[in-house]
């Protein structure tokens, strides 16, 4: 995957997540189960893609080889202290 390829994936994550948060406040009463777990989802995979970004970049200034980078399990990248 190339970083336009994970910028446009991050863009479609970001328009989902924020037209879940717009109905969410248009209801005013929270959003359902489905919504909630769907908007976790949405973070964890933009975590994914943020990482995965960062470290083809960090390779490629690196001279590295950006595409030997993959996508790291959610378990490791959640666990980020920041």
């Amino acid at each position: 995957m190339d970083d336009k390829t994970i910028l446009n994936r991050i863009s479609e994550l970001v328009d989902e997540e924020h037209r879940l948060r717009t109905a969410a406040q248009e209801h005013e009463a929270g959003t359902d189960d489905a919504a909630r777990e769907r908007l976790r989802e949405l973070e964890e995979s933009l975590d994914q893609c943020w990482d995965l970004l960062r470290r083809r970049r960090a390779a490629r200034s690196a001279h590295g080889d950006p595409d030997a980078q993959g996508e790291r399990p959610l378990s490791e990248v959640e666990r980020y202290l920041q």
